[in-house]
């Protein structure tokens, strides 16, 4: 958004937006001083008042709203290739004078947009309204106090507060810099942070993306402090920019390629099919050439499911309503499949298997007595600067100072925060005497290793505290003599000054929700940075068996084929860095493994990435959430199972729509070629074909609201292109049986021709298409064993009483049905209640595994991929798969058991 000067009274604009790239170079070179001032600003920011008057010139800190646009949704429907079937019907329909055809064919294609529209609207506005419920804070210093505010309405002019963990919220000018450094790999894809610093920049080859005094808006800080002052927001700053030359387009995900993949197996069925009916028809049976392509376009179009992606996107769009409902806020719809899909989750301890409330406990001198002095020096370090209370980074410090405050008299003249690659943070103090002293806490292992000398007693005792459980910080100091500042290489040669031993409660539900994701066949693994034998005690305590135990140091001397060995035996990964994360979260997923990953902090950050799901929690960094593809309102195992169970209900409730649909549309559009070799008249015409389906779906609309049998429940699940065509080979021809049958009785007990036939044909395949949903949606006897949802029966029974009812209306003629004879409804009920029965009988035998499959034929014609117009259709089907699903996840039937050995093959490509 670029303004003019007469809507910028300060002159603000005019100079630093909408300009060419020197801008932010030329912040670069100006003095901190001068940067400010051209801002119109102050080092202690801007006023309230002057922040939401500058919010309404520059508008929102976003790259792009998460607004609805209906025309976009409603031409992604219009760019489905079916629609090129349905208009290729609709110019031979008038190209033979059959205008009523035509006509009804463009009413049966607009209400199918309409519907697909809607439901595709609806979900928009579901994701809409989750990402509202996500907001992101950043620390400004407003009329001269530090104060948190939504990321959104940070404006040119804020002086933005940056410590470790935070995600830069703008492109900033430093002001102040502490041991700054960046991790600018969003922007870059380097590897290493860069160090960041707040002096003018004087050389003359400078470029806009390497800049060390600006921070770039999306890099994360990954150690240090600093002050910066807001230069870009929004789409104007390097990362808008680029973000909005690249769109929103998200790589294909493994359900998203499932479905793709499902799509092409019916164009290969389609192409086989409607391509030997044209021929038969119009070669065999010498038909007019253009009746036989009206009539095989109409079978092409009734074999494919034309609502899957709307039923699809129902499905995960009421999930992510009910998932809301339970805290679970789903960033992404497909993200729900993967969530369903989980087969290990790597998690952290603290706040998840603890409480997360931790609580001093006592501080220790190194042979394990108490000791004020430790605390003392703890409490100098846990205080720092003033200005910045946060600097530490550590929820240990908020523990240790609660309800106590440090010793009086010391000033603090210079700090190092607390990283997570050096575990580390140091304070240079001043004693009431006029004496300096540079004082160090951390983690024990990195602290004790910085010591000139450890004792063996000390040694001993951080083993005791671990082993109790204990959350242990140790603290070390020395004299100093020189200059009023320090830096890194300062921290060495220390005296070991103690122990601060502090305690976190397991949850008094943590080992049910480990019993329930056991249940559900989701293995737990531990990825912590604590010490390993505090998580050994935790996970014991609350009956994880986790099996043997990674620690970080013996994970760096791991090459990766003996990592991918022991994986499947270790549980717990303990001081493992950033960087380990994400090597353990790569290497479990090369296993073949559905990897989730829960995590809040900015060290979990490229884990969550790496992930099959990323999941963090609303209270953690906004790094993690920005990296995660789930967030949960409670960080709560619970929780989280029951996402994984609301996940797996969807998926489940997606199959059976797909298992019916090429099922019975398989076994129809059989018995309609069948039926057009021996009748002299076709067996349905285009229109009741296109009706027929249009009815049939939108009945099952509902069956994203239909239970979902317990056992469906149990274990994760995937794609099964080879399941879903066993299982239309084999129940197709069952519905085309009584197809034949229901020919049978037309031809020669009523001597039924034409408009009769056709009436009678519609009635029974609409009627057993529709009502066999209750047998095949459950592996048990429906109704008895496995109730179906209300909504799914009303639905379906209202569908087929349409139907029925629809032969005697005023609207019989404009379809061209007949009414029918009232035996033939008393046959049509005998043939439903048979035909049902008969499906029963062979859901035992199909899925007991006895059927000789191996010796079924892949498709009816071999090589089916050399025929002419395939491999176009296949490319468009898959555009539309890819285009029209706002999913990430991968899909059932095929129901797996962790540790199966499953390959890594057909695994979703890095994200």
């Amino acid at each position: 958004m670029t303004q003019t000067a007469s809507s910028d009274p300060t002159g603000v604009i005019g100079h630093f937006v909408g300009g060419p790239d020197l801008e932010l170079i030329e912040a670069a070179r100006l003095r901190p001083v001068e940067v400010i001032e051209r801002l119109a600003s102050s080092d202690v920011g801007l006023s309230e008042v002057e922040a939401v008057r500058r919010l309404g010139v520059y508008g929102p800190n976003a790259i792009r709203s998460h607004g609805v646009r209906a025309l976009a949704i409603l031409w992604s429907q219009l760019r489905n290739p079916l629609l090129m079937l349905l208009a290729a019907t609709t110019l031979v329909a008038l190209y033979t004078g059959e205008i009523t055809d035509a006509v009804i064919i463009l009413g049966i294609v607009a209400l199918s947009v309409g519907l697909g529209f809607f439901n595709e609207y609806r979900s928009a506005r579901v994701v809409e309204a989750l990402h509202d419920s996500i907001r992101h804070q950043t620390q400004v210093i407003r009329d001269g106090r530090p104060a948190g505010v939504d990321v959104t309405t940070v404006v040119p002019g804020d002086v933005v507060i940056l410590r470790t963990g935070d995600l830069v919220p703008a492109d900033l000018r430093l002001i102040e810099s502490k041991e700054l450094e960046c991790d600018e790999a969003v922007l870059t894809g380097e590897a290493m942070p860069k160090s960041k610093r707040a002096d003018a920049e004087a050389d003359p080859d400078l470029v806009e993306l390497g800049l060390r005094s600006i921070a770039y808006m999306g890099t994360v800080v990954r150690g240090g402090a600093a002050r910066g002052l807001v230069l870009r927001t929004g789409s104007r700053t390097v990362f808008g920019r680029i973000a909005l030359k690249l769109g929103e387009h998200q790589p294909e995900t493994a359900f998203q390629r499932g479905l793709r993949g499902f799509s092409l197996l019916l164009v290969r069925v389609t192409v086989v099919l409607a391509g030997g009916i044209f021929l038969s028809n119009w070669l065999l049976l010498h038909r007019p050439a253009v009746e036989a392509a009206l009539f095989a376009l109409s079978i092409a179009v009734g074999l494919t499911p034309q609502l899957l992606p709307a039923i699809v996107t129902v499905s995960l769009a009421s999930g992510a309503r009910r998932l809301s409902q339970k805290k679970v806020v789903v960033k992404r719809l497909i993200s729900i499949e993967d969530l369903g899909n989980i087969e290990v989750l790597f998690t952290d301890k603290t706040g998840t298997l603890t409480e997360g409330r931790i609580s001093y406990k006592d501080a220790l001198d190194p042979s394990g007595a108490h000791s004020d002095d430790v605390l003392e020096l703890g409490l100098l370090c846990a205080t720092g600067d003033s200005a910045d209370p946060g600097a530490s980074g550590s929820a240990l410090d908020v523990a240790l100072l609660e309800g106590r405050n440090a010793p009086a008299g010391y000033s603090c003249l210079d700090q190092l925060p607390f990283d997570h690659e050096r575990r580390l943070m140091s304070v240079l103090v001043e004693t009431p005497y006029g004496k300096r002293r540079l004082i160090t806490k951390g983690a024990p292992e990195s602290l004790l290793s910085i010591c000139h000398t450890v004792s063996p007693a000390a040694r001993v005792t951080v083993d005791q505290l671990f082993a109790a459980g204990a959350r242990v910080i140790a603290v070390g100091s020395r004299a100093w003599t020189g200059e009023p500042s320090c830096s890194r290489s300062d921290e060495r040669n220390l005296e070991l000054a103690g122990f601060i031993a502090f305690e976190d409660t397991p949850k008094a539900d943590a080992a049910d929700s480990l019993a329930l994701l056991k249940r559900l066949e989701v293995e737990v693994k531990v990825v912590t940075g604590d010490n390993a034998l505090v998580a050994q005690t935790v996970c014991s305590g609350l009956g994880l068996d986790f099996g043997e135990t990674i620690s970080g140091p013996e994970l760096e001397t791991l090459d990766d084929a003996e990592l991918l060995r022991r994986l499947p035996r270790t549980g717990i990964f303990a001081r493992v860095s950033p960087e380990q994360k994400s090597r353990i979260i790569r290497a479990q997923r090369s296993l073949g493994k559905d990897v989730g990953f829960l995590g809040d902090g900015v060290n979990d950050a490229v884990a969550l990435h790496d992930a099959d799901v990323g999941i963090s929690v609303d209270t953690g960094s906004e790094v993690a959430k920005d990296a995660a593809d789930i967030v949960l309102l409670g960080k709560d195992l619970g929780i989280l199972a029951g996402g994984v169970m609301e996940g797996r209900r969807i998926f489940s409730n997606t199959m059976k729509y797909v298992l019916m649909g090429t099922s019975s549309n398989f076994g129809n559009m059989f018995s309609a070629a069948g039926g057009s070799l021996f009748l002299n008249f076709l067996p349905m015409t285009p229109t009741q074909i296109l009706l027929n389906n249009l009815m049939y779906d939108t009945g099952e609309m509902t069956i994203p609201t239909d239970r979902v049998d317990p056992e469906l429940l149990r274990r994760p699940a995937q794609w099964d292109l080879r399941g879903i065509r066993r299982f239309m080979i084999f129940f197709g021809p069952i519905s085309s049986v009584f197809d034949f049958a229901t020919f049978g009785v037309m031809i020669f007990v009523f001597h039924a021709h034409d408009s009769l036939f056709q009436t009678a044909w519609f009635v029974e395949s609409l009627s057993t298409q529709s009502l066999v949903i209750f047998a095949i949606r459950t592996r048990k006897v429906p109704f008895f064993k496995s109730p179906p949802g209300l909504w799914l029966t009303a639905a379906t029974v209202l569908v087929v009483a349409v139907g029925v009812a629809l032969p005697y209306t005023r609207a019989a003629a404009f379809f061209g049905f007949s009414p029918l004879p009232l035996p033939f409804l008393a046959i049509l009920a005998v043939m439903i209640i048979t035909y049902i029965g008969l499906v029963e009988l062979g859901k035992s035998l199909f899925y007991s595994g006895r059927l000789p499959w191996a010796h079924l034929p892949a498709l009816p014609i071999a090589n089916w991929e050399r025929l002419p117009g395939v491999q176009a259709m296949e490319r468009a089907a898959s555009r539309w798969t890819v285009r029209r699903l706002p999913s990430k996840g991968r899909s059932p039937v095929r129901r797996r058991r962790p540790l199966s050995g499953r390959t890594g093959a057909g695994r979703r490509p890095e994200r």
